[in-house]
């Protein structure tokens, strides 16, 4: 599925105005430690009786449900403990620390949710390589993607003694801009 494609089916909840929880969860080193059949297992398998959507790319998860009724938040956490008991069965583990939920939309309970026996940590979180607020907000991505290019534009003027414009807007092209254009639609 298309990254933008699956974006939009993950906050089409939030689109709506129901308020959604979005379970980021990582597989600790999952593709460096697992052995190529228990990698198959779980492309294959992970999914087995989960009842809110569940996302897989690579070996970070994303687990969202609507959360404005009760039975939404304890399906949620039923599903953790799924995959909790998934990860145990096919010997892996979640790495807690990058763990995380994000709440979107007006009215969200804000319900803290368990993996394991710890508290997952609510916060913004990146959504392929964007940063996402609990609006849906990516000013912070702005901001910071224009940090990073004014870092760089003063690392140019630092290190580089010529100022024709020639130079200047290669450099530009090639370490600044891809800076600020990315994940800018147009």
């Amino acid at each position: 599925m298309e990254a933008s494609a699956l974006r939009r089916s993950e906050f089409s909840l939030a689109d709506k105005g129901r308020a959604t929880d979005v379970v980021y969860l990582d597989l600790c080193k999952a593709l460096d430690t697992v052995p190529h059949d228990i990698l198959v297992i779980f492309a294959s398998d992970m999914d087995s009786g989960i009842e809110s959507t569940l996302s897989k790319f690579a070996n970070d998860t994303k687990l969202c449900g609507a959360v404005d009724v009760l039975e939404g938040r304890d399906a949620i956490q039923r599903d953790l403990d799924r995959l909790e008991r998934w990860a145990c069965a096919n010997l892996m583990k979640f790495n807690q620390a990058k763990c995380k939920v994000l709440h979107v939309g007006q009215g969200d309970p804000k319900h803290k949710y368990r993996l394991g026996g710890e508290w997952i940590e609510n916060s913004p979180e990146k959504d392929l390589g964007v940063l996402v607020d609990k609006k849906l907000n990516m000013s912070r991505q702005c901001e910071l993607a224009a940090e990073k290019a004014n870092g760089i534009l003063g690392c140019i003027k630092k290190s580089v003694s010529s100022r024709s414009r020639e130079v200047i807007l290669h450099l530009y092209s090639a370490l600044v801009r891809p800076h600020l254009e990315y994940c800018v639609q147009l």
